[in-house]
């Protein structure tokens, strides 16, 4: 007979994670809300102010991102997992300095990153902008959290691991895996760095990581704190054991492969584009047979959820996943690809999943986990419904225009007159039309934003009524070092006694898609076909493209020519993958607020590109895009230039032997060329070639016209 073990439960760390995970919600959904206002205000932008440079759109939409995926979504996954993995397992937390060192270094790296990224230092890529320093920071909190769980789970002292755990297990060790592979780059400074691979392999690595960090932060740890917080709040046991071992091996399996679908269309190989498109389809079945086993543990209780705004939250919560994993695999048909891609039928898709399936999931943990923690019952189910009502609420004006502003910009991108001409030939056009649509948008925001504000009183005065239980007593039989199957006792319940046999085959279920999808793309040269005329940019290219990166361009701008008539039309010849093979790194963009620039080169006079940044609307009337002023004043910085061409060099950009020593002396001559042209133009200002704006319109004049040498070639 076993003996009966006393301990107790860290309840502290558990209120710490909540309470940082309210505090950057705010801060988050702050940030999301400016920005949602500047495209409908342009001049909430305050780029005339002295702060200006810092709180473009530009700047501010990775900042968002970054507040709402890592700090608040993040801070909720750990408030979740460590309160619940306890209680699973049936023990403490390995280690209590581990889960301090996890929680402050984790605040570190939001600080640093709310920093960073309105300074300007990014790395470009989407969910992933943060620099090299921040990115080994990340590894090493990472990895304390990692070992803190796993350590808990082989000291355990319940035999099997229920599903909740599964998940969390394998977010540790995808969310490792994604982030050492998609940042993989060799600084210059401390502030910049390159990425190893290049446009289109750079491109297929980054949406392999950017899908499966929604796949494997935003979802798999959110299906553990389901599984675990929905049947508790309802007092019910989950619906399907079976199901739910079916929904986590289908799930993680099938995932990993779906990040070419963000690529249709694109200079992205038709095998790999095509791959993601088939494991996206399937993905339909394991999400929804999650969601299924979500809402059915409810089955019988729904006068329960009438009453309980705990389970309110969940339900829609488990709904807005259903309605996002059906969403998601739709858009991954080319045919329905066609119509939503660079469009804001992008950014609903993804803010259904962010506020509704995240967001309602959270609220709902903390309205049930707070009480419990404090000993106390929650302060007001009223207060807690009208949060409830004022989140889906907000969440439908939120979404539905959206949808509909979608619809709208592609629909006027590619409308034709009898005659074959573009309907809306000017851009601007598709942007002015859709701007009631951003309004009411920000209005769903803004009451989304409020209901926060009902839920912090409700925690507050909760917290207040009650005292945190810091360290939980509880009991539990010592685990026994022994163990014998039972006869026919369910094969996975034997795998779920078995820690690291379970963990080595979950990697094996992720790391297959991956290594298919990837491997080739590395080695094999067919899958980029190099063009002859295609050459590296140069030093002043070089330097206007980082300032380009620096100021978040990509978030408006794509730079990617889908091969449609109505793009062609538009812009120019479509992209071809070969154009891209010194792109480090690739821009292609994922929403075009803006139009696209990679045919810009050449288009317009330098002039014209100097007055547009200064004052975009004296050369687009009605424009909403911000002015860009400090890059006329600021000079530009070419104090790592020479160590910039040493490692493209490293990596293969033929530059001549020795370019290095003389790069900055090539980029000051060019420089004076632009400046002479804009002073041919009328443009009177000292030391011209010094400034940002010089490098900056080098860049975008030489954007697409290596195509354009190809076909000279060709005529000659």
């Amino acid at each position: 007979m076993s003996t009966i073990e006393h301990f107790e439960y860290d309840n502290n760390i558990v209120k710490k994670f909540a309470l940082a995970t309210v505090v950057f919600g705010v801060i988050g959904m702050l940030v999301g809300l400016l920005i949602a206002l500047q495209l409908v205000f342009p001049s909430l932008n305050f780029t005339e102010t002295f702060f200006g440079e810092y709180t473009s759109f530009g700047r501010l939409r990775p900042l968002h991102t970054n507040a709402v995926i890592f700090a608040f979504v993040g801070n909720g996954i750990f408030m979740g997992v460590y309160y619940s993995l306890q209680r699973l397992l049936k023990t403490p937390m390995y280690s209590k300095a581990l889960s301090n060192f996890h929680f402050w270094g984790w605040q570190l790296i939001i600080l640093c990153a709310a920093i960073t990224l309105p300074l300007g230092i990014t790395s470009s890529h989407e969910y992933a902008e943060l620099e090299w320093p921040i990115d080994i920071a990340i590894a090493v909190v990472w990895l304390a959290f990692g070992i803190n769980m796993i350590g808990t789970i082989i000291k355990r002292r319940e035999k099997h691991m229920y599903v909740a755990i599964w998940f969390y297990i394998a977010t540790f060790v995808t969310v490792t895996v994604l982030h050492i592979f998609n940042n993989l780059e060799i600084p210059i400074s401390l502030t910049k760095s390159i990425p190893v691979f290049a446009g289109v392999q750079d491109a297929l690595v980054q949406w392999w990581y950017g899908h499966n960090a929604v796949a494997f932060f935003l979802t798999t740890p959110y299906l553990g704190l389901m599984y675990y917080f929905l049947p508790k709040a309802a007092n019910r046991p989950i619906f399907s054991y079976r199901l739910s071992i079916i929904h986590f091996w289908a799930l993680i399996f099938i995932y990993i492969w779906a990040g070419p679908h963000h690529l249709l269309y694109t200079s992205l190989p038709d095998w790999a584009q095509s791959l993601g498109m088939v494991f996206s389809l399937m993905l339909i079945a394991p999400s929804w047979g999650g969601m299924l086993n979500g809402l059915l543990t409810l089955r019988g209780a729904w006068d329960k959820v009438a009453q309980d705004p705990v389970l309110k939250f969940m339900v829609v919560a488990v709904t807005a996943y259903g309605m996002s994993t059906f969403e998601g695999p739709m858009m991954s048909i080319k045919s329905f690809n066609a119509i939503t891609h660079y469009t804001d039928w992008t950014i609903a898709h993804v803010h259904v999943g962010a506020l509704g399936w995240n967001g309602m999931m959270t609220f709902g943990v903390l309205y049930w986990l707070i009480p419990k923690i404090y000993g106390t019952k929650l302060h007001s189910i009223k207060l807690a419904n009208t949060h409830f009502w004022l989140g889906t609420l907000g969440i439908v004006f939120y979404a539905i225009p959206l949808y509909w502003g979608g619809v709208t910009q592609q629909l006027m991108w590619k409308q034709f007159t009898p005659d074959g001409f573009l309907q809306y030939p000017n851009f601007l056009e598709t942007v002015t039309q859709i701007i009631p649509m951003y309004a009411i948008r920000a209005f769903g925001g803004l009451m989304f934003f409020a209901g926060l504000f009902v839920m912090i009183y409700n925690l507050v005065k909760t917290m207040s009524a009650g005292k945190l239980i810091k360290s939980e007593p509880a009991s539990a039989p010592a685990l026994e070092s022994t163990y014998v199957a039972k006869k026919g006792e369910h094969w996975h319940r034997i795998l779920e006694r078995k820690s690291v046999l379970f963990t080595v085959l979950t990697i094996i279920a992720i790391a297959i898609g991956g290594m298919v999808e990837i491997f080739p793309m590395m080695w094999v040269d067919d899958n980029v076909p190099k063009i002859a005329t295609v050459e590296p940019y140069t030093p002043l290219e070089l330097h206007g493209r980082d300032i380009y990166i620096r100021e978040g361009c990509v978030g408006c701008h794509s730079q990617m020519i889908r091969p449609f008539r109505a793009e062609t039309e538009r812009y120019g010849e479509f992209s071809k993958s070969g154009e891209f093979i010194y792109d480090r790194p690739f821009l292609w963009g994922s929403k075009r607020t803006g139009p696209d620039l990679h045919r810009i080169g050449g288009k317009y006079s330098d002039s014209w590109h100097y007055n547009h940044m200064l004052d975009p609307e004296s050369m687009s009337p009605g424009s909403i895009m911000p002015p860009y002023p400090w890059l006329l004043t600021a000079d530009m910085d070419v104090s790592t230039m020479k160590r910039q061409i040493e490692v493209l060099q490293m990596l293969n950009t033929p530059y001549p032997e020795g370019y290095e020593d003389i790069a900055v002396d090539d980029l000051n001559k060019q420089a004076v060329i632009v400046a002479d042209n804009l002073k041919k133009d009328g443009v009177k200002q000292a030391d011209l070639e010094k400034k940002e704006i010089v490098a900056l319109i080098a860049y975008l004049q030489r954007l697409g016209t290596d195509i354009k040498k190809e076909q000279i070639t060709e005529n000659k």
